[in-house]
């Protein structure tokens, strides 16, 4: 005889309308300040305690935590309570000035590009390898505290680094988990007609379709490129499939991804940064693409 399976739709498949505390959670947990702000936890943990303590992902929270669950959380003032006090404290941190605007408040600095093929910011946005990702990730962090005006460009890798695994033999083994995009805090870029903004590249022999996507890391944003666009051919939506992986072929297309692409998509975005800060020299070609723009902006041959 069959079971009678009662299904249960998490809270994010139902409009914001239904419940009126969604949207916040939403804003909540799509600003990566929660990797460094934990203030927030409690309100996790209270959604989903196991799965908060396995994840510490906000995002996965939301998305598998039950109706019923939310409504109960809902009736409870107290909750409700924490989530307009973090709602109103964010909103506050991110308009009040900062350390930039409060000591350089007639700086000509008006935007630095940073771009790096890795950012480190939480375990739930699985895109970097170690140290060079570490570096990114904290100093966008601290960019975000200090007010100062940065934009990161990044890749959104299907599978990111290798997790390692070590078999009977002692050999290692190199797993590449798939990075569900709808399972990471991250959303796509839309246009002001809401189409999904999507770049088209030349890379050698063929054409590249980019999907851009965003992660918020409190005040600032970072922008990450993706080649798993349904344009493109599947052998080419592979292309920022790993990171550091898959020969100097694939790692020289990244960088084109990265830099090319990068700057690309700010002039698509209208941003102009003063500074272009390269994270090491895998978006160099960012450089010769900036060049290129502005000869051809200004009519140079």
């Amino acid at each position: 005889m069959e079971k009678n399976i009662e299904f249960k739709k998490p809270v994010y498949s139902f409009l914001p309308s239904e419940q009126k505390e969604v949207n916040a959670l939403y804003e909540l947990a799509l600003d990566l300040r929660w990797s460094w702000d934990h203030s927030a936890d409690e309100v996790w943990r209270q959604l989903d305690p196991v799965l908060w303590d396995i994840t510490h992902s906000p995002w996965a929270v939301l998305q598998t935590v039950s109706r019923d669950r939310f409504k109960e959380l809902s009736n409870d003032p107290l909750f409700r309570e924490k989530i307009e006090f973090l709602v109103k404290s964010r909103n506050e941190s991110n308009q009040s000035p900062a350390w930039f605007q409060k000591h350089h408040p007639n700086s000509p600095l008006t935007g630095v590009a940073y771009f790096c093929m890795e950012f480190m910011l939480t375990e739930a946005l699985p895109i970097y390898s170690g140290g060079l990702g570490n570096v990114a990730g904290d100093q966008m962090k601290t960019a975000s505290d200090l007010g100062v005006p940065v934009v990161g460009i990044g890749l959104l890798y299907q599978q990111g680094y290798f997790r390692q695994k070590i078999d009977i033999d002692g050999e290692q083994q190199a797993l590449y988990p798939y990075n569900d995009p709808g399972q990471l805090p991250i959303s796509p870029l839309r246009q002001s007609n809401g189409e999904w903004l999507r770049l088209k590249m030349n890379l050698p022999g063929y054409p590249q379709w980019l999907r851009v996507w965003q992660a918020q890391v409190g005040r600032i944003k970072l922008y990450l490129l993706d080649s798993n666009d349904p344009a493109n051919f599947p052998v080419h939506r592979g292309t920022t499939s790993e990171l550091y992986g898959g020969g100097t072929e694939l790692r020289f297309k990244q960088e084109m991804i990265l830099g090319i692409g990068g700057w690309r998509l700010l002039e698509e975005l209208g941003i102009e940064p003063q500074v272009c800060h390269l994270n090491e020299g895998h978006a160099a070609l960012a450089i010769l693409e900036r060049a290129r723009s502005f000869m051809e902006k200004t009519g140079q041959p």
